[in-house]
């Protein structure tokens, strides 16, 4: 492996993320050969990001949620996602510690990426959470929450915030931590 042919994966990027992911280096390397495959030039376009993250969601509307995602996970903020910000993308949202996750959700809900969340962010991500539910399985939703505003108002509550305060991502890791029903009011579970 000395000398490795340009479509490997590098040395120093492998080893970095097998210190940080629970990724071994043959799923690395199969990944990496995957991606090659999929996005030639080694970045993944938000529009094909969008697309890929559609064939999860096939019932529904995926668009504006893989767009906050792909926000989240742009890091460098190129409007791409290279090898690496997608392998870690990957981590995050299946095998990550729980507190990394939350702090990928923070990421997520922190739409103007000012270090802080508002409402009107919950509010955001909560309308795009709703698109993401198939129409037939929003009637099964409890009252409090069967709409994208009572969803927004019911965490808003759980913060224990007024309309125009903020939330540091301290706290919003702590009170997810805390709070059962919180953590299950930012995301969606598909029940198939």
């Amino acid at each position: 492996m000395g000398n490795s042919k340009s479509g490997a994966v590098s040395k120093e990027l492998l080893e970095d993320l097998k210190l940080n992911t629970k990724f071994s280096e043959t799923e690395i390397v199969q990944w990496y050969e995957n991606f090659k495959k999929q996005c030639p030039t080694g970045r993944i376009s938000k529009e094909e990001f969008q697309n890929i993250y559609s064939k999860f969601f096939p019932e529904s509307d995926a668009n504006t949620y893989a767009q906050h995602v792909f926000r989240s996970f742009d890091t460098n903020d190129d409007g791409t996602l290279d090898f690496k910000e997608y392998i870690i993308a990957l981590h995050m949202t299946s095998t990550g510690k729980t507190t990394s996750k939350l702090e990928w959700a923070f990421s997520l809900y922190d739409v103007d990426k000012n270090g802080y969340i508002t409402k009107s962010e919950v509010s955001e991500i909560c309308l795009a959470i709703f698109k993401l539910i198939p129409k037939d399985e929003v009637g099964d939703l409890p009252e409090d929450e069967n709409t994208p505003e009572k969803r927004t108002d019911k965490l808003w509550k759980i913060f224990q915030k007024g309309e125009n305060d903020r939330v540091a991502e301290g706290e919003f890791i702590q009170v997810l931590l805390e709070n059962e029903e919180a953590l299950h009011l930012i995301q969606y579970e598909p029940s198939k």
